[in-house]
């Protein structure tokens, strides 16, 4: 199909989305400039416009509302499913406020309906985009493959495309609310070293890192467990099934616990605290020289 194909309507079905710059460039903004910033069409250089599908562009540009100084927006134009292949074709305007010019590498996308639930996931190279001039408006086409898509049919009016800011943070640490209470500066300072020092995880992966184990006075085990998730989306774990194995490879304990629920935010790793009663420890003195928490394999 061709590509000027998916540019025909002049009616926009999609909303605007709006970041500050400072969350996806490593750029400062000047407090003192305000007002409104018209942006300006601009096209892919290697676009070859016809006249009358230029013209479309410039109605469609021509409707886009002023944004505010240091801004990035996505400004949905329309969707098109692909009937052959599933894909969902969404159009949308890249949008840049900024004085100069903007080049982005990987940003994931979220594609949202009008009930602000997420419809499509992916993440796309900017790259692609090419440099976009000071202050311009880019038409684009974000193609969502069926993997990437999570509800049969796409959104049809004011639905929003979204960028995952939390996508271009470094992993970090999600403390509870108790914990962050009842650790000491120090120990959070520990956490933060051992986090940095374990392995990078990989998109999309769920680890269980155990750092610490305290056997209580009524035969009990406690076992501190850094939850790292790897998800661009926050996930909730209602029940955990878990069990530690010890410096020989044995079993040392396992069980499936109740969770509150235990919410994990993207790309962070949290602390958690495992209570494993006395009555299905399996080894007497294990060896906790060396040891894992795991979810156990079918």
């Amino acid at each position: 199909m061709n590509l000027f194909s998916f540019f025909k309507k002049t009616e926009k079905t999609g909303a605007d989305s709006t970041v500050g710059s400072e969350e996806l460039l490593d750029n400062e903004t000047v407090d003192d400039e305000n007002g409104e910033v018209e942006t300006a069409l601009s096209f892919h250089p290697n676009w070859i416009i016809p006249q009358e599908q230029e013209y479309v562009f410039r109605f469609l540009s021509n409707e886009l509302e002023p944004l505010k100084p240091y801004q990035l927006s996505l400004s949905g134009i329309d969707i098109d499913k692909d009937e052959a292949t599933g894909n969902w074709v969404v159009k949308a305007f890249f949008r840049s406020s900024v004085p100069s010019e903007v080049t982005m590498g990987n940003v994931e996308l979220f594609l949202t309906g009008k009930d602000g639930k997420v419809h499509a996931a992916k993440e796309f190279d900017f790259k692609e985009l090419g440099t976009i001039p000071a202050k311009s408006a880019r038409p684009w086409v974000f193609v969502f493959e069926e993997a990437t898509q999570l509800v049969e049919e796409p959104p049809g009016e004011d639905w929003t495309l979204n960028f995952n800011v939390q996508s271009l943070a470094a992993h970090s640490l999600d403390l509870d609310p108790v914990w962050d209470k009842s650790l000491s500066t120090e120990q959070k300072e520990s956490l933060k070293q051992l986090l940095d020092n374990l392995p990078k995880l990989k998109p999309s992966e769920v680890n269980f890192t155990g750092f610490q184990t305290h056997f209580k006075e009524d035969g009990g085990l406690d076992v501190a467990v850094l939850v790292r998730n790897g998800h661009k989306r926050e996930i909730n774990l209602e029940k955990l099934p878990l069990e530690v194995t010890d410096a020989t490879g044995q079993i040392v304990c396992q069980g499936t616990f109740n969770l509150p629920p235990l919410n994990v935010k993207a790309n962070t790793s949290k602390p958690w605290t495992f209570t494993f009663p006395k009555e299905v420890i399996q080894v007497k003195n294990p060896d906790l020289s060396s040891w894992a928490a795991r979810v156990p394999q079918k």
